[in-house]
C-alpha cells in the first residue's frame, strides 16, 4: 500500500492487526506511526491500551506478550515497536505474525534501511500484514515534493525558491518539512513564496548560497563570484567547503554531459540531466557556452582534487577558505 492509501484507511478507521513500516526514508514511517499513536485510541484509552517499545531494549517475549493481551475497557490496543532495526531477535516475532490477536494493532517501525525480504518473518508479514516501504526521493524529485507539501497547506512557491531550499536541505524530508512549517506558520494562506521569504523565515541567504555560486560561475561573472566566496569564507559553518565542492561537482558534471546533448529540446535536456525543472536548463546551456568540453573535464578533475584536499589529503595546512578561493580562481581562469 502507498502512504496515502494507508492514511486514508486509518482516517476511515479501517485498521489492520499488523503494520510493517520500513525503508530508507524515515519521514513517512514517522508520519504513519504518529497518526496511529495519536488518533486510534482516545486519550482515556491510551493509559491502559497503548504501549511504545524500543527495539534496542526489547526482548521478543516482551513484544509478543504485550501484543497478545486483550484491551482494557476499549475495543482495541496499540503496540508500537520503534527502532525495530535495532532489535536483534526481531525474526523471532514470526509465530505472533502467523497468529496475531485481532484486537491488537502492532506497528513495526524499521527505519533507515529496507527490511530483509528473504527472512521467514518477511514472508509472513507479506501475507499477514500491511507492508509499506518508505523510499528515499531522488534529488530531482525534491522540488516537486516541496511544491506539493506547501500546496496542501494552501501556499505556492516560486521555482527558484523551491530550488534554493532543495539545494541547501538535500533529500531529508523530515528536515525539509520542519523548515517548510516555518513558512506555513508565518505566511498567510494563498501566499506565493519567493527567495526573500526563504531567507527571512528559514535563514538561507537568497544572494549568497551555493545555488547562486554555481549560477555566477556558469555565467563567468567574476565579481559576483568573488562576493559570494567572500561571504562563504566569513560564514564557514553555513557554507562548508566539502558541501560547496560536492554541489559544484554535480553542476559541472551536468555541464559536461550537456556538451553531448546539444540537439535536444529544453524539456528533453532537463530530463536527460535529471534536473528538478526545465526552468533551470538555461543555466546549463549558458555554462555549456562559457566552458568548453575540455575545460568542463578539467574542472571535474579539479573538483575531485579539492574534495580530497578539503578532507586533509595533501593539504599542507591550507585553510578551507584559502582552498575555496584558490579552487574558484582555477575554475574561472
Amino acid at each position: 500500500m502507498t502512504y496515502k492509501e494507508i492514511l486514508k484507511d486509518l482516517k476511515a478507521k479501517k485498521y489492520q492487526p499488523i503494520y510493517l513500516l520500513h525503508g530508507d526514508e524515515a519521514y513517512y514511517i514517522d508520519k504513519i506511526s504518529e497518526y496511529i499513536e495519536e488518533n486510534v485510541l482516545t486519550e482515556a484509552e491510551r493509559s491502559f491500551n497503548q504501549t511504545i517499545i524500543y527495539g534496542k531494549e526489547a526482548e521478543t517475549k516482551t513484544v509478543i506478550d504485550t501484543a497478545s493481551r486483550y484491551p482494557m475497557m476499549a475495543e482495541r490496543q496499540v503496540v508500537i515497536l520503534k527502532e525495530a532495526q535495532e532489535m536483534k531477535t526481531l525474526k523471532d516475532l514470526q509465530p505472533y505474525v502467523e497468529h496475531a490477536v485481532p484486537s491488537t494493532i502492532l506497528v513495526i517501525c524499521h527505519k533507515h534501511k529496507k527490511f530483509d525480504s528473504r527472512t521467514k518473518l518477511a514472508k509472513s508479514l507479506k501475507s499477514k500484514a500491511v507492508v509499506f516501504e518508505s523510499k528515499k526521493l531522488y534529488d530531482n524529485q525534491i522540488a516537486d515534493w516541496i511544491k506539493t507539501y506547501l500546496k496542501e497547506r494552501k501556499l505556492n512557491i516560486e521555482a527558484d525558491a523551491s530550488e534554493l531550499i532543495a539545494e541547501y536541505l538535500g533529500t531529508d524530508l523530515s528536515k525539509i518539512s520542519n523548515e517548510l512549517d516555518k513558512l506555513v506558520i508565518n505566511l498567510p494562506a494563498g501566499s506565493s513564496i519567493n527567495a526573500q521569504h526563504v531567507q527571512d523565515n528559514i535563514g538561507i541567504s537568497k544572494d549568497y548560497n551555493v545555488f547562486e555560486l554555481q549560477k555566477s560561475l556558469g555565467q563567468r561573472d567574476i565579481l559576483k563570484t568573488q562576493r559570494i566566496i567572500n561571504y562563504f569564507i566569513s560564514n564557514p559553518k553555513k557554507n562548508p567547503l566539502v558541501v560547496v565542492v560536492g554541489t559544484l561537482y554535480n553542476f559541472f558534471s551536468k555541464v559536461y554531459q550537456a556538451h553531448y546533448l546539444k540537439n535536444l529540446s529544453d524539456n528533453e535536456l532537463s530530463s536527460a540531466l535529471g534536473l528538478r525543472s526545465s526552468y533551470f536548463v538555461r543555466d546549463y546551456k549558458l555554462a555549456r557556452k562559457n566552458f568548453s568540453l575540455l575545460k568542463s573535464q578539467e574542472i571535474i578533475a579539479l573538483l575531485k582534487e579539492y574534495d580530497l584536499r578539503s578532507k586533509g589529503v595533501e593539504n599542507n595546512g591550507t585553510t578551507p577558505g584559502e582552498l575555496m578561493r584558490e579552487m574558484v580562481y582555477q575554475i574561472l581562469h
